[in-house]
């Protein structure tokens, strides 16, 4: 995606959303304004209502000209340096993880497209496919002085970063990529960082008559909800709470707004027809499954440890423990590093050479 792609989608994005705020403002200066026993309307009347239709005809107006000027900028605007440009992607990939099920539904260029990018030059070897978790993308496998593909590569792995739209429903994008596997050679290796273990689940799940689980060799997931994560839990009662007062339930809508990839991290949701529950899919049969669990604590067991989790993934969930036995998993082996939070684990020299000895052949 070109910058001028970018800032036009931006563009567009902030046009849509400006007009989503005078929408709610409206809403709640109508529900405030009308008598107690009036009828409930979502659009006030006389000058009020003149005002905020004034609004959303300027904004539209606005967005018309900002693409006409972009379009003017494109030379300038797609010579950005290659930081910038990285800088830039970062942004777009946690765009999507906020908004992405919307930019696609409305065709903004901004929504990102499933895509495997190669992460190490010259590497060879058996295929490992690294999936990034949500707002994030494949080049934050490299921050903070620690670089896991590389090192990977290191012990005879082709290392490959998934990029795609982690603010689509899991199963949308566990679809896709199980068409995208068919055309990946060799034996497979599927690593996956947060929700990216979630589509990986998903992707196996949804590859029944395809050529390439019969080549998967291992699943290894990092800090994953297989139980689901509790802040989206939190999310979905703030909305149900916004909703009790008459004042307040506009303000409803907007903490609906969470895209279905967020939504789906409340369950752990594999499956179109998991919509609110947590998966039964099992793991894989003869497939090695392994797990990393974090937690802030300093102790690896004990109710610190069991509560407080990585900060955002417990780490019962994160190894598939579940109180409902149809749904725990059952994996070939896992891990807990203690003092580390969520994002650590794709820097973590602890985490990197647990990795390495799973993944190093046996002699």
């Amino acid at each position: 995606m070109s910058s001028t792609q970018q800032l036009r989608g931006a563009g567009r994005l902030a046009i849509t959303s400006t007009q989503g705020v005078v929408d709610l403002v409206e809403a709640m200066h109508a529900e405030i304004a009308r008598l107690p026993l009036g009828a409930h309307r979502d659009r006030t009347a006389g000058i009020t209502g003149l005002v905020y239709r004034s609004v959303r005809g300027a904004t539209r107006l606005v967005g018309g000209g900002l693409d006409l000027a972009l379009g003017a900028l494109e030379p300038l605007l797609d010579r950005a340096g290659p930081e910038r440009a990285s800088a830039a992607q970062a942004a777009v990939a946690a765009l999507n993880g906020l908004l992405g099920d919307y930019l696609e539904d409305s065709g903004n260029p901004l929504a990102t497209r499933m895509g495997l990018h190669p992460l190490v030059a010259g590497s060879s070897g058996p295929t490992l496919i690294l999936l990034h978790g949500l707002c994030m993308n494949e080049a934050q496998w490299r921050r903070e002085g620690a670089d896991f593909p590389a090192a990977l590569a290191r012990l005879g792995r082709c290392p490959l970063g998934l990029r795609y739209n982690s603010g689509r429903s899991i199963w949308r994008n566990g679809a896709e990529l199980a068409a995208l596997l068919d055309d990946v050679p060799g034996p497979i290796t599927l690593l996956g960082h947060s929700m990216g273990g979630l589509v990986a689940r998903s992707a196996i799940a949804q590859a029944r008559g395809r050529r390439w689980p019969a080549r998967l060799q291992a699943l290894i997931t990092l800090g994953t909800p297989h139980g689901g994560a509790p802040l989206e839990r939190g999310g979905q009662i703030l909305q149900q709470l916004l909703a009790l007062s008459a004042y307040s339930r506009p303000l409803a809508a907007l903490a609906a707004r969470r895209s279905a990839g967020i939504r789906d991290l409340r369950h752990a949701s594999l499956l179109e027809a998991d919509a609110g529950r947590t998966s039964r899919m099992p793991l894989p049969g003869g497939v090695a499954c392994y797990a990393v669990a974090a937690t802030t604590a300093s102790q690896p067991s004990g109710p610190p440890a069991r509560w407080l989790g990585d900060g955002l993934v417990p780490v019962a969930s994160a190894l598939g423990r579940h109180r409902d036995p149809a749904r725990r998993l059952a994996f070939t082996d896992t891990a807990i590093v203690t003092a580390l939070g969520h994002l650590g684990l794709q820097t973590d020299a602890r985490v990197l050479s647990q990795l390495q000895r799973w993944l190093t052949p046996a002699r």
